[in-house]
């Protein structure tokens, strides 16, 4: 099916690599208008330059989430660009790297430098992106009666169930009560707020390696985790969240959607 995004405008944070990437790419392929937002502006042009044939409808810019005003600068560069803003996709998300043959860091091991970044870009990130998309949503005239609009976060399944490090787990579950609780907020505004919980994946995230000569090994091994045996790609984030941003969804708000080979159901029992 094509065209589950024709003529939307968004804005997809995070743009530059992994699901971000996979995001400006098959949205594009689904007709959406987009700001690719990265903080490395080289890779989101990079994924730009990866969406082809699509490459007119897609735009690449700056943006540091942990600073409201270069989201804003992103959302009115949507605006300015494309007419409007219809979804906001609240990508980007960092961790602190693990120690290198030993691998995640303890509680008690963490920098605080280190926890304010991973807290400033994993929970402050999507709030300002949640915040200046309300604000555009309102501009455009949001009441409930036809106008609204779409915020899509990426949570983690590390914020549903213990999973991975600490500190990362802890934002991740702050973006899922955001998802909730803002869901609700908006509402009568036809605002929709939904998120996608990816479990393992092979990204740059935690200073992982896609390009790695080990690539089957370690996909194999995050594959172990997942009922259905095989790790998740970028490409199915991206594809649950694009339903989400979609019409398709129309009736789906508050909803926290695991895309994790079936981790969070339960485990196997017995042979």
């Amino acid at each position: 099916m094509q065209g589950l995004l024709e003529g939307k405008v968004a804005v997809i944070t995070g743009a530059g690599s992994g699901v971000g990437r996979a995001a400006v790419r098959l949205w594009a392929e689904h007709g959406a208008k987009i700001i690719a937002a990265d903080i490395n502006l080289a890779t989101a042009e990079e994924s730009v330059a990866l969406a082809g044939a699509q490459q007119g409808q897609v735009k690449a810019v700056q943006c540091n989430v942990a600073d409201p005003d270069s989201v804003e600068a992103a959302v009115q560069l949507a605006v300015e660009t494309f007419g409007r803003l219809d979804v906001i996709y609240n990508n980007a998300g960092i961790t602190v790297n693990p120690v290198p043959g030993v691998g995640l860091r303890k509680l008690v091991e963490l920098p605080h430098d280190d926890m304010r970044r991973v807290e400033e870009v994993n929970i402050n990130g999507v709030i300002f992106g949640c915040q200046s998309a309300i604000r555009q949503f309102d501009r455009q005239g949001a009441n409930g009666q036809g106008e609204g609009g779409v915020i899509v976060n990426t949570a983690s399944v590390a914020g549903m169930i213990g999973y991975g490090g600490v500190l990362y787990g802890a934002t991740k579950g702050a973006v899922v009560q955001l998802t909730r609780s803002l869901a609700i907020e908006v509402a009568e505004k036809n605002i929709r707020v939904n998120a996608v919980c990816p479990a393992g994946m092979l990204t740059h995230y935690s200073g992982m390696d896609p390009d790695s000569p080990n690539r089957d090994v370690i996909l194999a091994s995050m594959g172990k985790a997942h009922p259905l045996g095989r790790s998740i790609d970028p490409a199915d984030t991206a594809g649950a969240a694009m339903f989400l941003a979609s019409d398709l969804a129309s009736n789906i708000t508050g909803v926290n959607l695991p895309v994790d080979g079936g981790l969070t159901a339960g485990r196997k029992v017995g042979g």
